[in-house]
């Protein structure tokens, strides 16, 4: 059986038939979507999904919220500090292992969450789609991602 990607020829490099397109073109959409959002919290997107994390679990170590993020700790510690400098997290190395740091939220770090309750609904009305319908969307993604990260992990 043929290949079907080769099999298609050049059109398998049209920009329009490539999926890498649609999810990076569709992820500048979301940023434009969420940045006054944001800018009205006081975050980027990067500091919006730190803060998502803390939200569901105050406390994580900066190794588990860069697993949780899929982020280095060399991107995320910057974030981090500047998530402190604004008030919303607090670091705090372990007295028995100095070289793990907790991530707390703080008062106005908590306070936020009620602010950002805003980015889900907006979401869901701009996409025009039902909560059952981006939720399957989501899972395609996630098992995708999933997909690449195994696949790069056995190279």
């Amino acid at each position: 059986m043929p290949d079907t990607v080769a099999s298609t020829g050049s059109s398998a490099l049209a920009l329009d038939n490539q999926l890498c397109f649609a999810i990076y073109s569709t992820g500048l959409a979301f940023n434009r979507l969420y940045k006054p959002l944001l800018d009205a919290m006081g975050l980027t997107y990067p500091q919006y999904l730190v803060m998502l994390a803390l939200w569901e679990t105050d406390g994580l170590m900066v190794g588990e919220l860069g697993e949780r993020l899929f982020l280095e700790s060399s991107t995320l510690t910057p974030l981090l500090k500047r998530l402190e400098s604004a008030g919303f997290v607090t670091r705090r190395r372990n007295p028995a292992d100095e070289r793990q740091v907790h991530i707390h939220l703080t008062e106005a770090g908590r306070a936020l969450k009620q602010q950002a309750m805003v980015c889900p609904a907006t979401i869901l009305k701009a996409s025009g789609q039902s909560m059952e319908q981006l939720m399957q969307m989501k899972d395609a993604a996630v098992k995708l991602r999933d997909a690449f990260n195994g696949f790069n992990a056995a190279r």
